[in-house]
């Protein structure tokens, strides 16, 4: 495949961003670093900070490519997220300019791109639809802006020949490595932003693929005059001749700010034979991983003289009107935001066959099994009856409580892909809380249904509409309680093994006190407040009411003996403390309960979306 050489120069002006750092020092800051002391001399003393960058000055400029190299732990990455501004110039001792002036990291993300090492992609979205969202979420105006600008940009990245296929992941799924990364970057250049910093672009590509989406970025540099930083690890021959400038790293100092040719030129004069045939800047590396000869001793610094102070002038203006104009909170409106996040939630839902096809296969299977089962069984008197009634109550709680938590993996999948988006300033967590919400609402009335139809009337509960409609809508607000419970702990947990862990053991709890094994006054008084909080506390109550309640619970005879009925339905929930107003009472408990973890799960992704921001 060629590579587009020739791309189209954005509209308008282009401002030109350079972007230094001038004696700059990263710590590495953990929650132990207070007790870091050492025993010494019979005393006490404090180790020494450990540094990632020690006394960094470098820069990045306009119309070039500038590559941070390193061997493995030299803080390739920490620099260049230092310069994304995705670590706050807060928390760093020296300067990081943009343009001459202090970096206000909030604004420079609206005019920059940053693309992680990890793609953070839908697998089951196209690669059209991955970009036709990304624009609609990171750009003003309507959908046919968007979709231009979709074509514009796949053609650039030349991937107009895989534009329906989907992402996919793994080696035999979707579109190549190749493909995929350059994806990822697309993702990114949506907003056609003037800087674009990428980790490591090329990581298990091989060496076409990584050629390839290289070149792209040497291609934007210079028909479209973006600032460009990547992190790269052990470059080709052909990729390094791409590359503009080299900062070399070594132990979290900059051993090299400069082009190949000057690297090459300090070697020599350092002393070294550079042997034919070999890549210079893995030489240079393995030299600076053994010595310290590039070090500050010799440290040359190439000069752009051509630069005059009415040009950094200019720059600081320009910077400062360019970021004005571009400065916008949100490109949508909370609502448009809504609708857009709610189309791609139902794209994925319908494509994920463990949350569609067999959650609804699952729903009408337990249905039908349950319905045979308990075949009849509310038609029927008796004490044994009754418990077998209730029994199936129970079981059908435990069965729709429990079948939510297959939706974890998939939450926590959208949660990396929402704090990578969010950061961008894409859209609001509120919205995405929002959309999240409104879509789940008609798919679990679905599955309610699948459900509710076959087993309500195989299992013989009350004979009529309203009794049905009651049931239906119980099963309804527990299945959208289970979802909003798997929600807010997917927000919380770190990985999946935890989350599971965590919700099977409080989803246990609240079995074990919904007053189904252990009546209320039996349960130990400093226990109470679990038996409040169990999600199976109140629908179990309402199928109480539900079936024995009402007037006809004071014809229905549960239990018969020689001289007639010895007990009605009423009799049986005075004897479970239930009343007659909880059939609505505990509904709209249940209500508050969906409302409660959404909001809870709000403010934990808001929180973390913040802490990444800042």
């Amino acid at each position: 495949m060629e590579l587009p050489m020739e791309l189209p120069v954005s509209c308008g002006r282009r401002t030109p961003y350079t972007i230094e750092t001038k004696s700059l020092y990263y710590k590495l800051d953990t929650q132990f670093h207070e007790m870091n002391w050492v025993v010494c001399c019979g005393g006490f003393q404090r180790r020494a900070p450990n540094f990632i960058l020690k006394d960094v000055t470098c820069e990045a400029r306009p119309m070039e490519i500038t590559a941070i190299a390193g061997p493995s732990g030299a803080g390739k990455t920490t620099l260049l997220e230092v310069l994304a501004g995705k670590i706050s110039p807060r928390k760093v001792s020296g300067q990081v300019l943009v343009n001459d002036l202090p970096m206000d990291t909030s604004r420079f993300r609206k005019i920059s791109g940053y693309v992680t090492q990890a793609d953070a992609l839908f697998p089951l979205l196209t690669v059209e639809e991955t970009f036709m969202y990304s624009a609609l979420l990171r750009r003003p105006g309507g959908r046919k802006e968007a979709a231009i600008r979709v074509r514009q940009l796949m053609k650039e990245l030349g991937l107009e020949h895989v534009a329906a296929s989907r992402v996919g992941r793994g080696p035999n799924q979707g579109i190549s490595g190749g493909e995929r990364r350059r994806v990822s970057i697309g993702v990114d250049l949506v907003h056609d932003p003037d800087v674009i910093l990428v980790d490591e672009p090329t990581s298990g590509l091989d060496s076409a693929s990584a050629f390839h989406v290289v070149s792209l970025l040497k291609t934007m540099v210079v028909n479209q005059g973006k600032t460009i930083v990547l992190t790269i690890h052990q470059p080709g021959f052909r990729i390094l001749e791409l590359f503009n400038r080299i900062i070399l790293l070594s132990n979290g100092k900059a051993a090299h700010n400069g082009s190949l040719s000057h690297l090459e030129e300090r070697l020599k004069f350092a002393g070294h034979i550079i042997p034919k045939h070999v890549n210079m800047l893995e030489f240079a590396i393995e030299v600076v991983q053994n010595s310290d000869t590039l070090g500050s001793q010799y440290f040359l610094k190439e000069n752009n003289k051509e630069q005059n102070k009415d040009e950094d002038s200019s720059r600081k203006l320009a910077l400062t009107e360019t970021i004005e104009e571009k400065i916008i909170s949100y490109a949508n409106s909370q609502v448009k935001e809504v609708v857009i996040l709610g189309q791609r939630f139902c794209s994925n839902i319908l494509r994920t066959k463990q949350l569609f096809a067999t959650r609804v296969i699952q729903a009408l299977v337990a249905g039908l099994v349950l319905g045979t089962i308990f075949f009849k069984v509310g038609r029927e008197q008796g004490k044994v009856a009754l418990q077998t009634q209730t029994g199936f109550f129970a079981f059908s709680l435990t069965f729709l409580l429990s079948s939510t938590t297959e939706g974890l993996p998939i939450f926590l999948q959208e949660r990396r892909i929402l704090m990578s988006e969010t950061e961008r300033g894409a859209y609001r967590v509120s919205s995405y809380v929002i959309a999240n919400t409104l879509v789940f609402l008609p798919f679990l009335f679905m599955v309610c249904l699948l459900y509710t139809t076959p087993v309500y009337w195989l299992v013989g509960l009350r004979k009529d509409i309203d009794g049905f409609l009651y049931y239906s809508l119980v099963v309804w607000m527990v299945l959208l309680m289970s979802n909003s419970f798997v929600a807010c702990f997917s927000a919380l947990v770190p990985n999946f093994i935890m989350g599971t862990s965590i919700i099977a053991g409080l989803m246990g709890s609240f079995f074990l006190f919904s007053g189904y094994f252990i009546s209320k006054k039996s349960i130990p008084s400093y226990w109470t407040f679990m038996h409040y909080l169990s999600l199976f506390k109140y629908p179990f109550e309402c199928f109480l009411v539900n079936e024995y309640g009402g007037e006809q619970g004071k014809r229905r005879c549960v239990e018969m003996n020689n001289h007639g009925c010895n007990r009605y339905g009423v009799e049986f929930l005075r004897q479970q403390s239930l009343k007659e107003s909880q059939k609505w009472s505990n509904l709209a408990v249940m209500f508050g309960f969906i409302i409660g973890y959404r909001v809870l799960c709000f403010l934990i992704l808001w929180y973390r979306c913040y802490r990444t921001r800042n």
